[in-house]
């Protein structure tokens, strides 16, 4: 039986900083040189998460318009773990989250323009002066920052984990937009 999770998408950001230290190609290919499986698992090709989600290393706390483009083009190789589409009324992504459902997954609308998706996979060690999101974050935890097309109706976005390992995030479209233009077809 499957279960399902409706979960908070939140608006407010409570860390200003977070994300401020970009993962670079060869920091991130150090790192997931590592002989850690969990390393592999949580970043390895299929994740949303990976920084070679497009095909081309590209840091996930990096905004990208992934509305822009066809899933069919740009994902054809991942669509097992990830998908995405439109219809009249809305933009709706799933995706499979890392790891083994015991993630902490946050969904949150920075300024109404970027969804971003983010969990911790490891404990931080002991520190009070930083949140993990502020230092090494890979190191603890995965993010994707998506933007949002111009016509989201982003105070409405919907989000649901089913069986601690499946995402789906839905956000309607605004009413006030005229209807869609369509995606672009290539990158």
């Amino acid at each position: 039986m499957s279960s399902s999770k409706k979960l908070e998408v939140e608006t407010d950001d409570q860390t200003p900083h977070k994300w401020c230290i970009s993962l670079g190609e060869e920091l991130f290919k150090r790192f997931f040189g590592q002989a850690n499986p969990t390393v592999h698992k949580e970043f390895g090709e299929g994740s949303l998460f990976s920084p070679m989600l497009f095909g081309k290393f590209f840091d996930p706390s990096d905004a990208f318009p992934l509305w822009e483009f066809e899933s069919d083009v740009l994902l054809s190789h991942l669509r097992s773990s990830v998908d995405w589409s439109q219809t009249d009324r809305a933009y709706i992504l799933k995706a499979e989250i890392p790891g083994n459902g015991k993630n902490s997954i946050q969904v949150h609308i920075d300024n109404g323009k970027i969804v971003e998706i983010s969990g911790q996979w490891k404990q931080q060690r002991e520190s009070k002066a930083n949140d993990w999101r502020c230092g090494h974050w890979w190191e603890y935890g995965f993010v994707r920052r998506l933007e949002l097309p111009e016509d989201a109706d982003w105070k409405n976005t919907e989000a649901y984990l089913y069986n601690e390992t499946s995402l789906e995030i839905k956000i309607p479209k605004s009413h006030s937009h005229g209807p869609s233009q369509g995606n672009v077809e290539a990158l």
